[in-house]
Parts: C-alpha cells; structure tokens; sequence
C-alpha cells in the first residue's frame, strides 16, 4: 500500500471510532485519547487526519448525511413512478436510518445543534444538499411545473424543515410516537403539495 492508501484507511477507522464513540457517548464526553482507544491507533494519527475533535465530528457528520441521502434517494427511484410510493418509501428510509442506528440520531440532532464548529457553512451546506434532493424529486413528480422552479425550491426547503424538525421530535422523546404516526405525520406535506398542484392543473386546463 502506498504512503496515502494507509493514510486514508486510518482516516476512516479514525471517523468509524467517531461514530461509535461520540454516538454512545456524545461529542462532550469524548476525548482524542478515547477515539485513538476505539480506533486502535496512537494520537500521532488522529493529529496526521485532523487538527482537533470538532473537525473529526464533522467528518462524521458529513458522512452520515452522504450515507442517508444515498439510501433516501436508492428508495425512492426503486418506487418509481408510483408517486405516494415513493414518498413513504423516501421517508421510511430516513427514518429507519435514525431508528436502526440511535448512535446516527444522537449525532445528527442532538450533538450537531451544540457543536459549534458545524454552525454556518457546515449546516447551510447540508440543508442545501437535501433542498437540491426534494427539488429534483419535486420535477421528476411535477414536469408540467418547470416554469415555477423559484417556487419549487422554496417549498423544496420547506418539506425539508417540516421533516426535520418532526424527525428531531421524534428522536429527542426516543423514538416515543409509533414508527407509522410519524411517517404519516411526514408523508402529509407531500401529499397535501401534491393534491394543490393536481387541482391547480386541473382548473388550467
């Protein structure tokens, strides 16, 4: 292996120790010396990856998002066309991604509000990164709506805001309301833009 091939497998034990210690623990009762413990590898390598703990949270935040978007995205193209299909399978997959895994929930609404380091930059970027997901979900489900791209993206961010902050209630109580409730409570949004366009169509034509 070369000199970067054995850099960036260390990278990647170093974020994997991140998610399973800031996950269980949170990020305030970690230390660089616990990563290294988790990860097997001295403090000389984390230092060799990343100047501090905020920024190895950060990769690990980043990753998770990646990881997420990706799973949302895989189920909602297997549902194609069949659009309320494809809704309850996008949203299943986040919300099962936060339920099977509480260590990704911690991470992404709990620890993520108090890391300072994730605040402006970080945060826009990853709103954006799923804005741009509802917006292309959003023209695939209404071609016919091309020339209202503007409105398309601000109701894009405003599903994402609904969704988020259901899927961080439902994290913060511990996963307290039945999986289906909140499912449905997400699915509505969508469903409810999807009938006001249908009409607005309809009354067009």
């Amino acid at each position: 292996m070369s000199l970067e091939q054995r850099q960036n497998m260390r990278r990647e034990k170093l974020i994997e120790a991140g998610l399973q210690a800031y996950g269980t623990h949170g990020f305030f009762s970690v230390t660089v010396k616990d990563i290294c413990r988790e990860a097997k590898l001295t403090e000389r390598y984390f230092y060799e990856s990343f100047k501090r703990s905020e920024e190895l949270f950060k990769a690990v935040y980043l990753n998770l998002l990646d990881d997420i978007q990706r799973k949302i995205v895989e189920a909602v193209m297997q549902k194609s066309p069949d659009l309320q299909q494809m809704i309850t399978a996008g949203l299943s997959a986040l919300l099962n991604s936060l339920r099977d895994d509480p260590r990704t929930a911690r991470i992404l609404f709990v620890d993520a509000v108090l890391v300072h380091e994730l605040h402006g930059d970080t945060i826009h970027e990853s709103h954006a990164r799923f804005d741009q997901t509802i917006f292309n979900f959003l023209n695939i489900v209404f071609p016919d709506q091309q020339e209202n791209k503007s409105q398309i993206s601000l109701i894009a961010s405003g599903l994402n805001g609904y969704v988020v902050h259901i899927a961080m209630r439902w994290v913060l109580s511990n996963f307290k309301q039945p999986f289906e409730q909140v499912l449905e409570a997400c699915s509505l949004a969508y469903l409810g833009i999807y009938q006001q366009f249908n009409l607005k169509s309809k009354s067009q034509g």
